[in-house]
């Protein structure tokens, strides 16, 4: 073995970067298999142990392929994430034994992922019954330098007597969703078969087009990334530094034999090629609709064999030294907390595909297939400020996926009777409604859903996304040609959607927001507020494409016949919607009729292990005023300043204690609004349980994937929350308020093409900033304008938080 696979096989030593579990088999597998998964915002890889199947076979990682969707088959509209081929598995003889014979048969066994290198390593010691046995060091990535390579290594030093070695390297990929169209030495191309594409019937189908090209239509034109699937893979073999010729070679299987000896050192490499349909995964976007997935598959094999093994490590590693360059946040003071923050970025920058704005981020990303892989509001809400803020490539395309999804969330509109664009509650490749009827309770009972038709915020959620984007990058191109058409139409949704009562006021009823514990409920405050929001943005848009892109403003209004007398409307709408607040007493009333149910004192259920749904019953708790999940405050996070400081404080007071936390994306909100008002140590209790969602997690929850929402959400809690990073027209500000014991903190953003460095040292009660590249700007800190310059540090002091709640 050379020295550079011995250090590329080695994690990095210092442990806020990298997550390690020993000798482990059991129970909690899966949640570790999802926490330790690589992923590049293409390929998703989990992190298996190693294990027995099939007689011996080692089967370390399910694989996922972002936008490759199916149903489970005939009378199921519900697409899900297709499990892709099985491109790690080898099968290991030792005289004819398997080397390994049940699960958590290897002694010594480790798997670390190396955050910094985005690497999963794995090590152990393999032995039959006999006592023969190999010493196993193993390294598996899938590239962020060209996001359809994958690579393994595994090397092993043979330990016993003499024996007789039996290796093969095999790729299994047909079952009944993906069957083979093409084999080939070294290739296979599958379809997803005409029993599992997902069908034309259900309420919200029809507008998405369901072809292969993945190629746009015409504006916002839906349509799927495609229905095929390439692999093309390339093995070799070594036995102390020479190559070992298969004995036997099948189109996707290779085999070795021979005799080894003690102290042999054996090295094996794979590296595969993957592409998926006419889309093409990789920094250069889609390709062409006539290029054949497998030829693309082949040509990126043969450039990446080409660069070899070395190469393909180097590429990877540099990608991702460039990531954690934009986006690291330190932490001096809180070890935990450090951790935590390097795994919530890990798995953060390794979501995303800034090449493909096909595709979306699910609500576990590519860990794992829970919620079936679909996009909800956490991508918008939870995800788009850290792209925004550390990878606006990124972002763009996240927002892209929604412009391209435009036509179906008109169509959803128009079927249920509105104007403008209703965005799909849960989203898959087209954009198309997928959120099933019904669903198997926690209590095991048969749950109808009806967020499909009722959790209508998700527009406002993506409009806000679209404003906070542009706001941050100045993004001229992309607000022409798509963002100002998804604000727009999802305005003209809401003034059709906020129906003019006897009252003189527009009512939003029949909805679900943020809080699902109530259903089929008038005027939820969230909702109505980022509708009236929502539409003041739109009229912002229309103001501002007028004068700035006159040529723009024209061929869009004339495209979505949208005049004067509709804007003059919409200003009306939006000044006439309720938003339930009362300015006596400063308080939102989460809906109507919210303020006369059942006060339930959560205190009583402390130390539950239970949703408080399934502890007290799906009904009484519908009758109570228990909150599943920030909804209030939801928007106090989102819209700081609506409401005086002083009602932004009642408000939390009064619905902080009312929230049984019935999501993972409840906490990080309540922290980030406590870190606001000055409750910093509330705050960062809610850092630590929202820490424990995945890395802590003991009843299951992340066996199909990691939170990343969560995760997401511990990045917005510590910078938007204690750095106190807010966006302002003419800039940035800074209003830190950092947690007892954290000395310093050192966070990474960009604005509007330039990159800040911010540190925050407590014992001095200091900020430092320096601008890296981009033009001069304007930096507040603690109320303070300061103007930034490039390699010019700015110091200035702090005050701390205010003492609000």
């Amino acid at each position: 073995m050379t020295d550079t696979m011995q250090l590329m096989l080695e994690p990095t030593q210092d442990p806020a970067w990298i997550l390690t579990y020993e000798d482990h088999g059991g129970p909690g597998q899966g949640a570790i298999e999802s926490r330790l998964a690589t992923s590049n915002g293409f390929l998703g890889v989990t992190g298996g142990w190693a294990t027995t199947r099939a007689a011996g076979w080692m089967v370390p990682g399910r694989t996922y392929v972002a936008g490759l969707f199916a149903t489970s088959g005939p009378g199921d509209d519900v697409p899900g994430l297709v499990l892709a081929a099985d491109w790690l598995r080898v099968h290991v003889r030792l005289d004819g034994e398997p080397m390994v014979h049940r699960p958590g048969g290897i002694t010594g066994h480790r798997m670390t992922l190396d955050m910094r290198r985005g690497v999963l390593l794995g090590q152990g010691h393999l032995a039959t019954p006999s006592g023969l046995g190999a010493t196993l060091r193993t390294l598996r990535l899938v590239s962020l330098d060209d996001r359809c390579l994958g690579l393994q290594l595994i090397r092993f030093e043979i330990t016993g007597g003499p024996s007789e070695i039996a290796f093969e390297a095999s790729l299994d990929g047909e079952d009944a969703v993906l069957v083979a169209e093409r084999i080939e030495p070294g290739l296979a191309v599958w379809r997803i078969s005409d029993a599992h594409r997902a069908g034309g019937s259900g309420e919200d189908r029809g507008s998405a087009r369901n072809d292969d090209s993945g190629q746009d239509g015409g504006s916002g034109q839906g349509g799927g990334p495609g229905r095929s699937l390439a692999m093309a893979f390339a093995c070799s073999l070594q036995i102390d530094g020479n190559e070992l010729a298969p004995f036997a070679a099948g189109d996707l299987t290779s085999s070795w034999k021979w005799q080894a000896r003690p102290g042999q050192l054996v090295t094996f490499q794979r590296i595969v090629s993957i592409v998926r349909g006419a889309a093409i995964g990789g920094p250069a976007g889609p390709a062409p609709a006539a290029v054949d997935p497998g030829v693309e598959a082949r040509r990126r094999l043969d450039r990446a064999r080409q660069q070899g093994w070395r190469g393909v490590v180097t590429a990877h590693e540099a990608a991702w030294t460039r990531r954690w360059h934009d986006s690291d946040i330190a932490v001096t003071g809180d070890p935990d907390a450090q951790h935590a923050l390097r795994f919530a970025i890990c798995h953060l920058n390794s979501a995303a595909n800034p090449g493909d704005e096909r595709v979306s981020i699910g609500a576990r990303a590519l860990t794992g297939n829970d919620y079936r892989g679909h996009v909800f509001w956490d991508t918008e809400i939870f995800l788009l400020p850290f792209y925004i803020l550390t990878w606006p490539e990124a972002a763009r395309a996240l927002l892209m996926y929604r412009f391209h999804t435009l036509d179906g969330a008109r169509g959803k509109a128009a079927r249920m009777g509105w104007r403008g664009a209703l965005y799909a509650w849960e989203s898959a490749d087209t954009g198309a409604e997928t959120t099933p009827e019904q669903v198997i309770g926690p209590d095991n009972r048969v749950v109808d859903v009806l967020c499909g038709r009722q959790e209508q915020h998700i527009s406002a959620d993506v409009a806000y996304a679209v404003w906070q984007y542009w706001q941050a990058t100045g993004d001229a191109d992309f607000l022409c040609a798509a963002g100002a058409e998804i604000i727009l139409e999802t305005a003209r949704f809401w003034a059709s959607r906020a129906v003019l009562e006897a009252d003189g006021r527009r009512h939003i009823r029949g909805v679900i927001g943020p809080d699902e514990y109530h259903e089929t409920i008038d005027d939820n405050a969230y909702t109505n507020v980022m509708a009236a929001w929502n539409i003041r943005r739109a009229l912002d848009v229309a103001a501002l494409l007028h004068e700035r892109w006159p040529a723009c403003w024209a061929g869009l209004a004339s495209r979505l016949r949208l005049d004067d007398a509709e804007l003059r409307q919409w200003r009306e709408a939006a000044a006439a919607i309720v938003t339930g607040f009362d300015p006596e007493t400063g308080l939102y009333e989460q809906f109507a009729g919210y303020f006369g149910l059942e006060k339930v004192d959560l205190a009583d259920y402390a130390g539950r292990t239970l949703p408080l749904d399934i502890v007290i019953g799906r009904e009484r708790t519908a009758r109570s005023q228990v909150v599943k999940q920030a909804d209030v405050v939801a928007l106090l996070a989102l819209l700081p300043g609506e409401i005086p400081p002083a009602a932004e404080v009642a408000n939390f007071r009064l619905y902080e204690p009312r929230c049984g936390h019935g999501s993972s994306l409840s906490p990080a909100m309540h922290g980030l609004v406590a870190a606001r008002l000055g409750d910093v140590e509330m705050a960062l209790r809610y850092f630590r349980q929202t820490a424990a969602i995945d890395l802590g997690d003991r009843d299951g929850a992340t066996d199909g994937g990691v939170h990343i929402a969560a995760q997401g959400g511990i990045w917005m809690l510590t910078t938007l929350g204690f750095a106190g990073l807010a966006l302002r027209d003419d800039g940035l500000s800074i209003d830190p308020r950092l947690p007892a014991g954290w000395r310093s903190l050192d966070v990474r953003v960009q604005w509007r093409g330039r990159q800040l460095g911010i540190r925050i040292d407590a014992d001095r009660r200091r900020v430092e900033a320096t601008l890296e590249t981009g033009e001069p700007m304007t930096l507040v800190i603690g109320g303070k304008r300061h103007e930034i310059r490039r390699d010019v540090a700015v110091l200035a002091a702090f005050q701390g938080p205010p003492q609000g709640v």
